[in-house]
């Protein structure tokens, strides 16, 4: 159990440092954001569990496909979040992001990537 509460401490100390370095610069925030870091507290957190390499690695691979129909959102939302206001922006961005993750997965299930 203390195991368990430690990655949720770390894992939440990771997001609430990436809002405390957006609140001071944009950029910069948005940089951290950006990288995996929760990716890669994930991989650690399941290699010290004594997965499989193959869970691991698989862990990564699909990582990779679920972000890639993701990103119109980050477009999405600024475009829309002056015109809508915060709750309307993120709704829609969050709908798109759905939308074109069902549309993707359909797509890449034809090259044999099975992504749902």
């Amino acid at each position: 159990m203390s195991w368990l509460i430690t990655k949720y401490l770390v894992t939440a100390g990771l997001v609430v440092a990436i809002s405390e370095f957006a609140k001071r610069s944009d950029k910069l925030g948005g940089l951290i954001a950006a990288l995996p870091f929760v990716t890669i507290l994930t991989l650690i957190w399941l290699h010290i569990e004594q997965q499989p390499q193959e869970k691991i690695a698989s862990h990564a691979w699909y990582t990779f496909w679920y972000v890639l129909p993701t990103l119109p959102m980050f477009l999405m939302f600024p475009a829309l979040l002056s015109r809508l206001g915060f709750w309307p922006a993120l709704i829609l961005s969050a709908l798109l992001t759905i939308a074109l993750f069902a549309g993707f997965a359909l797509i890449m299930r034809r090259f044999g990537v099975h992504l749902l």
